[in-house]
């Protein structure tokens, strides 16, 4: 890896150089990362914040459609823009990515197999219920981020809007029909890469997951997730709305903790066959190197993108990316 992609304020492209021994640093700080906040502990203790209702909890991983604690056992705390804990949430490792991977594998035949239309129904009903406890996660990305109610507010509505349009595309991104010089066609049929890994950055927490996300279900894909490291609440907050929204289980599947860690395991892991990292340059440099080993797919940008944006923030780039192109020639007599 000899540079990477960042992009400017109005959206875009630019290639910047990166030095060998750049390279070789940031690879060493992901083999050795530094403590975490981590916190153990031995019942679950999250603060009535997190929206426990006054009962103490910690928000688990979601692996094959089911909430659990994590294989560690450690959890870390999320703070509000004021500086108090809002909550805790679990801290994942490498064997919580694994037993991920494993759940995602195993629904990915599945999921990728249905037809266009019932992936669309399914995101519509995530849509739906999502929209049905917007004003619970605008309070909640009110007290994390800090930013107005009018902003929060809006950052729900427009990723409520990005299930519509994904789960619109979800049966009109089949593919295209190709001349030939030879007689007959070539139909380049579009289908889903399979297990794919998402690592979410911290700008627009739920928007930008939510558009990630989408994109990648809407294509057939199983995803392993992993949300913003800062605004992991809203995280563990949405799959309790997958839960309700007939999302077979293991076709998405959370795990909270530090990209460093986590991210590290999905890019070396071979049942993983895709990787979307949106971060800093030192996740970028590590995504793009450790993927390289086992040959699957990534689509890395240094953080910058505006989200909200439409342009920016939806369409056929994120379905590409979610996307592997067969070609089948079928001849033909004139």
């Amino acid at each position: 890896l000899d540079e990477y992609v960042v992009r400017g304020e109005k959206g875009e492209r630019a290639r910047v150089a990166l030095s060998a021994s750049d390279q070789a640093a940031a690879l060493a700080r992901w083999d050795k990362p530094g403590a975490a906040p981590v916190v153990h502990l031995g019942p679950d203790t999250q603060g009535p914040g997190a929206g426990g209702g006054g009962v103490d909890r910690t928000a688990k991983v979601f692996i094959g459609g089911k909430q659990q604690r994590s294989d560690g056992g450690g959890s870390y705390p999320v703070m509000a823009a004021s500086g108090s804990v809002v909550g805790q949430v679990a801290d994942g490792n490498r064997k919580d990515i694994r037993d991920a991977v494993e759940a995602a594998t195993a629904a990915a035949r599945g999921w990728g197999k249905k037809p266009g239309h019932t992936r669309a129904q399914i995101l519509f009903f995530v849509a739906e219920n999502l929209s049905a406890r917007a004003g619970e996660f605008a309070a909640r990305i009110e007290t994390l981020s800090g930013c107005t109610a009018a902003a929060a507010a809006a950052e729900v509505e427009a990723a409520i809007s990005r299930l519509f349009t994904n789960a619109a595309y979800a049966d009109k991104f089949g593919g295209t029909v190709q001349e030939t010089t030879l007689q007959g066609v070539v139909m380049a049929v579009n289908e889903p890469i399979g297990v794919l890994a998402v690592l979410c950055p911290q700008q627009s927490p739920l928007l930008a997951l939510v558009s990630l996300l989408a994109a990648a279900l809407s294509r057939g894909n199983a995803v392993v997730l992993v949300p913003s490291f800062k605004y992991a609440l809203l995280a563990t907050d949405l799959y309790q709305v997958l839960e309700t929204s007939d999302v077979p289980a293991g076709v998405v599947n959370i795990v909270t903790g530090r990209a460093e860690v986590l991210g590290k395991t999905l890019a070396e892991h071979q049942g993983v066959e895709g990787i979307w990292y949106f971060g800093d340059r030192e996740g970028v440099i590590n995504v793009e190197h450790r993927a390289s080993g086992s040959m699957k797919r990534s689509w890395v940008e240094v953080e910058g993108r505006k989200w909200e944006d439409r342009v920016q923030g939806e369409g056929k780039e994120f379905l590409g990316h979610g996307s592997q192109v067969k070609n089948i020639w079928i001849p033909f007599k004139a």
